[in-house]
Parts: C-alpha cells; sequence; structure tokens
C-alpha cells in the first residue's frame, strides 16, 4: 500500500484534503511548513485571508482570519478578518500596506472558490497565488507565493448567485479546519534568524572580556 499517496492527494502539485477527513488540519499543516520558507531567514510569514461577510460562500476567508486571529498566534501575521475584511474593493490597498510594513513579506492566499460538484468542501493548498475574483469574472491582483483555497460551492452558472445562496455551515466547517491547520503549523514552524544568533554570540563573547 503507497501510503504517501494516501496521505497526499497531489495533483498538479497542489494538495486536496477533504474538510470532513479526520486528519485534515494535520495534513494541512505538513504541507504548509513544507511549502514555508525554509534555512535561515528573517521573512514575516503573512496570511491574507480574502472575502466579504456580506456573501455567505465568501466568507470563508474572513471566518478563518478570525478563528486566527482569536487564537492569538505568534509566529505569522493575519491579515482579513469579519471586522476588517480584505475584498475586491480594498485588495490592492490592502496589499500595498502590508508590503510596506513588512520586509520582504512570504505570504500565503486564502480564498473561497467554486469548483466541481464533487470536489465541493476540499481544502487546496499549493505553491502559487491566489486569484481572487476568477469564480466571479472580477479583475483583480493575484495574492501570495503560495495559497490555500476551499472550495465551497458548483462552479459554471450564476456564480455570484451562488457564492450567496452557499450553505453557512459548510463554509464554517471548513474555516474551523483551515484555522486549526495553520494554528498547527505556527506551532512547529521555527526560522533561523542568522542577526539575532549572531548578535547572541557577539554579546556572549564580550561578557567574557
Amino acid at each position: 500500500m503507497n501510503l504517501k499517496h494516501n496521505l497526499f492527494e497531489k495533483k498538479d502539485g497542489t494538495l486536496k484534503i477533504m474538510h470532513d477527513d479526520l486528519t485534515a488540519a494535520t495534513k494541512l499543516a505538513t504541507e504548509i511548513i513544507h511549502l514555508l520558507p525554509t534555512g535561515i531567514s528573517s521573512r514575516p510569514i503573512v496570511f491574507v485571508c480574502i472575502g466579504t461577510d456580506r456573501s455567505t460562500g465568501d466568507s470563508l476567508g474572513p471566518l478563518i482570519g478570525t478563528f486566527l486571529e482569536e487564537k492569538k498566534i505568534s509566529s505569522f501575521f493575519v491579515y482579513g478578518t469579519l471586522e476588517n475584511p480584505i475584498h475586491a474593493v480594498n485588495l490592492t490597498e490592502k496589499l500595498e500596506e502590508i508590503k510596506k510594513k513588512h520586509f520582504n513579506p512570504f505570504i500565503i492566499g486564502i480564498d473561497a472558490c467554486l469548483g466541481r460538484l464533487k470536489s465541493v468542501g476540499v481544502i487546496q493548498v499549493g505553491e502559487g497565488p491566489v486569484k481572487p475574483g476568477a469564480g466571479v469574472n472580477k479583475e483583480l491582483p493575484e495574492v501570495g507565493h503560495m495559497h490555500i483555497t476551499g472550495i465551497v460551492n458548483v462552479s459554471g452558472f450564476m456564480e455570484f448567485f451562488v457564492l450567496q445562496n452557499t450553505r453557512l455551515h459548510l463554509v464554517l466547517n471548513m474555516a474551523k479546519i483551515i484555522a486549526n491547520g495553520i494554528y498547527k503549523a505556527s506551532l512547529a514552524y521555527e526560522p533561523k534568524h542568522i542577526l539575532t544568533s549572531f548578535k547572541w554570540d557577539l554579546d556572549s563573547e564580550q561578557e567574557h572580556i
């Protein structure tokens, strides 16, 4: 039996996890850690949760951002919540603010998306940006060095109406799983900071002089 295939179902480099998989959060955390910058790095890790609470299907991102804010994670920075959403109107402005506030950030874009009927409920994580607005024919900037998306409903016809009428129960459950996966990743992620280590070595030497 090929355990790797069972644990990590990838297509085109993207991991796909059913949200009702009992190990979904752990699988997601493992893949996030795998895709984050490795080695000696001081790049801030920034999650940009895209969406709006004015549409049930499109509320996945801000729900995740809100859950992460409540968990008070210290390893990562999180933008986009129910209180302060990042959506089509302010996306460009918010991205500029993030890049001014954080030097050379590694950005993970999070968004809801539409897909085939059998894929509804699937969480996807992989390299490359998320493309917000693609499902409803909006031209918006791509977001992220990697992406996490949740397929919340079926694409192909009247996408805006479909998003408006997506079941909150599904979106809420997916948001909880994704937030838990990110939280698990935050506990395991330990970047090495060369400048901090170098300063500590100098201080230690001076104490012995």
